[in-house]
């Protein structure tokens, strides 16, 4: 039997997904919701805010909770597991595999990753879909110094970040975001037209729990994700 607050965000999603609650729309109150499905208010607050930290709904301070935007949003703030993200949404995720190797590091690789030019590096390009919709091209670079049973994984059961945040927990991370136009390649794999504007984002990430004798902290991966511009968004709820 599932949990109260996930039978309440069920209800809201099909109420959405079925058209009768369209972006801009505001949804039942913390109060309206525990009075008709018969939960405490705690619960339905719970239901509510899970769907604001995954996008699904935004909430305006002193007027009430509204439907987003119908595309999915993540967190600028936090690094999360494309994969968790979907399947939160009620959605079914699904990866194609399109590249894992080990290739020689070039010029910008050796930089990014802190190795040397050439040294052999794992290498993985990975298309995360919801409902069989590509919704973001991963091309990762991981340092085998600190991961080297990288390629051995099974990234069709879980993904690469999630993997690699287990192995080596993240302590900080560089990150940036920009609008693009990708290439031909990328457009085909992501099922979009060639001219389509997608967001892209680069990410480096440290840890400190990869082996370093000193205990600082060190380059675990480099990571670009591509977004169809149509299907994804960024954005979070900031308090002061």
């Amino acid at each position: 039997m599932q949990p109260r607050y996930r039978i309440i965000k069920t209800a809201i999603l099909d109420a959405i997904e079925n058209g009768v609650m369209k972006p801009g729309i505001q949804v039942p109150s913390e109060n309206q919701l525990a009075q008709q499905h018969g939960v405490s208010r705690m619960t339905a607050r719970r239901a509510l805010s899970e769907m604001v930290d995954e996008g699904i709904l935004m909430r305006s301070q002193g007027i009430g909770t509204f439907v987003s935007d119908s595309r999915p949003m993540s967190s600028m703030l936090e690094i999360k597991s494309i994969r968790d993200e979907i399947e939160r949404r009620g959605h079914r995720y699904t990866n194609e595999i399109l590249v894992l190797e080990t290739a020689p590091a070039s010029d910008a690789i050796s930089q990014r990753l802190a190795v040397d030019v050439g040294e052999p590096v794992f290498h993985s390009i990975i298309v995360h879909c919801e409902n069989n919709l590509p919704v973001q091209y991963e091309d990762r670079w991981v340092n085998p110094a600190w991961i080297n049973d990288y390629l051995d994984k099974d990234f069709k059961a879980q993904t690469a970040n999630f993997y690699l945040n287990q192995v080596a927990p993240l302590s900080q991370a560089d990150h940036s975001v920009e609008a693009v136009i990708v290439e031909k390649d990328i457009a085909q794999a992501l099922l979009i037209k060639p001219k389509e504007p997608c967001l892209k984002i680069t990410r480096r990430t440290f840890s400190r729990g990869t082996g370093n004798e000193n205990g600082s902290a060190a380059v675990v991966s480099h990571a670009v994700l591509f977004h169809p511009g149509s299907r994804y968004r960024l954005g979070g709820h900031l308090e002061f």
